[in-house]
């Protein structure tokens, strides 16, 4: 394999000026007593909807990467070894939406991802070779960068070996786990879900007590105890049998010790759960089917904002480190690596057609950029440019010399307006 060969011989890190950052996140104790790890907090359907929302979108949106051309415009440098890498095929196993869903996704919920980056004699990267966070210790050199070190194959790898993209950093070399951050969150979240559980499944569980009067007498019998108890169980506990009448008998009565559902607002604090699961990944609570404040007018906006305010800072970081590990540095002037969102950002059918036609009237959109921005071949003759008529330099007006001061204060108005 490629790893040991390239650092067969060479001395591992340990003491001096090595420090250990960081390895794989472990779990979190919640203040609501509920041990918090990825495994546990993507049993939440929130947090599950929210992750998995992150990463199909990053996923489904292609990598280009692009030249730029002596006339500021770009074009697909296709006859790079990295575009098909980002493109299409990362390694021999994952195909592009393959790596990048388990990229954004690991991204969700450990705050950190790797790869190994396989290069060949030239320098160029062959392979991403996706890593488990917790089988990865990050270590600060004595040059200040980060090395990788791989208890598995016993290796430490540079930095130009292992892409490492990270979230919101404090120290500058991993970064945090919205998971491990916000532990109580997810905790009285997960607990809410448990307590709603245990309703359904053990119903008036010490819900309340039978009284009986003490003129009756106590049973003093355990097994006619036992057979009451049972009985009452079994006929009153349960969905099945919930709400149903009873009726006590030797003048016993039935007194409520805990609040019904409604009382405790059950539903309301599931409910609360799930929004402050939303606002953890900034995601509009109608993306994860919470449309009780959803409307036709805003709906439409708010999957808007989802793109310019959450989507595309986590496609940013992924452009920039791939930019960063996979491209040379004599080629980052020329080349640069960007997700194409053009699909997401277009509104409804109606809209899109009248700013094509406003482009089109003006002059600075012709036939075919609409079709490429629809997905449409171009055709012969699309590429002219159109000029309004009613829009000219207001030097070639002829005529401003004959007329009177009040006219040319009228002129000078009407133009400053415009």
């Amino acid at each position: 394999m490629f790893i040991p060969q390239m650092f067969r011989g060479k001395a591992k890190p340990g003491g001096g000026n090595w420090s250990t950052v960081l390895g794989g996140i472990g779990s979190s104790q919640s203040a609501a007593g509920v041990i918090i790890t990825p495994e546990t907090a993507i049993a939440l359907s929130a947090v599950r909807a929210c992750v998995t929302l992150l990463a199909e979108s990053v996923a489904q949106l292609p990598c280009e990467l692009y030249r730029r051309d002596e006339k500021g415009g770009r074009q697909r440098a296709t006859d790079h070894p990295v575009y098909d890498l980002i493109h299409s095929q990362p390694n021999k196993k994952d195909t592009s939406f393959d790596y990048f869903e388990q990229q954004q996704g690991l991204l969700g919920l450990e705050g950190n991802c790797y790869s190994i980056i396989d290069r060949d004699g030239k320098g160029y990267p062959r392979e991403l070779i996706p890593v488990n966070p917790k089988k990865v210790i990050v270590l600060k050199g004595p040059d200040g960068l980060p090395y990788y070190q791989l208890p598995e194959i016993g290796e430490t790898l540079p930095m130009r070996m292992m892409h490492h993209v990270k979230v919101f950093s404090l120290d500058g070399f991993i970064g945090t786990s919205p998971i491990q951050t916000n532990a109580d969150v997810l905790g009285l979240g997960l607990a809410v879900e448990n307590h709603a559980a245990q309703v359904f499944r053990r119903g008036t569980t010490m819900s309340g007590v039978i009284e009986r009067p003490k003129e009756a007498g106590a049973i003093k019998s355990q097994e006619a105890i036992d057979r009451l108890l049972a009985k009452w169980t079994d006929r009153y506990s349960g969905v099945r049998n919930a709400f149903s009448v009873a009726m006590l008998q030797e003048g016993m009565s039935y007194k409520q010790l805990s609040q019904d559902n409604e009382k405790a607002q059950l539903l309301q604090s599931r409910q609360w759960g799930v929004e402050e699961v939303c606002r953890l990944y900034k995601i509009p609570p109608h993306m994860v089917q919470m449309l009780a404040k959803a409307t036709n007018n805003n709906i439409e906006h708010q999957g808007l904002q989802f793109v310019m305010y959450t989507l595309l800072a986590w496609l940013k970081r992924h452009e920039a480190t791939l930019m960063r590990d996979l491209l040379l540095p004599s080629e980052r002037r020329d080349l640069y690596i960007e997700f194409n969102v053009s699909g997401l950002l277009r509104g409804d059918q109606k809209s899109r057609y009248e700013s094509y036609a406003l482009g089109r009237q003006w002059g600075w959109l012709s036939v075919n950029d609409i079709r490429r921005m629809e997905n449409l071949p171009p055709i012969d003759g699309g590429s002219t440019y159109l000029t309004p008529l009613n829009m000219v330099d207001t030097s070639t007006i002829k005529g401003l010399d004959k007329a009177s001061p009040q006219q040319l204060s009228e002129i000078e108005a009407v133009l400053a307006r415009v």
